[in-house]
């Protein structure tokens, strides 16, 4: 694969955030859109007790996982002022054509936000196979 193995990047978008990301497989796509959601958000992490949260879930499509699992998150930020920076993913493709997610998450609560991120959106989004593996462009409603 031609450039980094996995990554994210924000992309220009008139009214929303978006980001482009990365990764040799689905697992690590997906922790890449969450590390790219913080980064996005700018949340800052106070130095308080290490939290533990596991979130498992079930959709039709790659896509509606990911939206899934990027909404679970936010809900995490906006409501419980916490900010995951570990996580353990597990991505299976079920026996009747849907996807399940089984994720453990680690992190701190919330010092700040820069700029709160309300929703993920389904706007043009597509996992497709790349030259890089696997890539996403998510836009969020901020």
């Amino acid at each position: 694969m031609a450039g980094k193995p996995r990554g994210s990047e924000e992309l220009q978008h008139t009214a929303d955030w978006s980001l482009r990301v990365w990764a040799g497989d689905l697992s690590a796509l997906f922790e890449e859109a969450a590390r790219g959601l913080n980064e996005l958000a700018g949340v800052k992490p106070s130095g308080g007790k290490r939290v533990k949260r596991h979130f498992e879930t079930e959709a039709p499509d790659a896509e509606s996982l990911l939206v899934a699992f990027l909404s679970e998150l936010i809900y995490y930020q906006e409501q419980q002022h916490i900010g995951f920076s570990i996580f353990d993913i597990r991505i299976f493709d079920m026996p009747n054509n849907e996807y399940r997610i089984s994720a453990d998450m680690e992190g701190a609560p919330i010092r700040s936000i820069g700029k709160p991120i309300k929703a993920v959106t389904y706007h043009n989004l597509k996992i497709e196979k790349t030259a890089r593996g696997l890539e996403a462009e998510i836009v969020f409603d901020v």
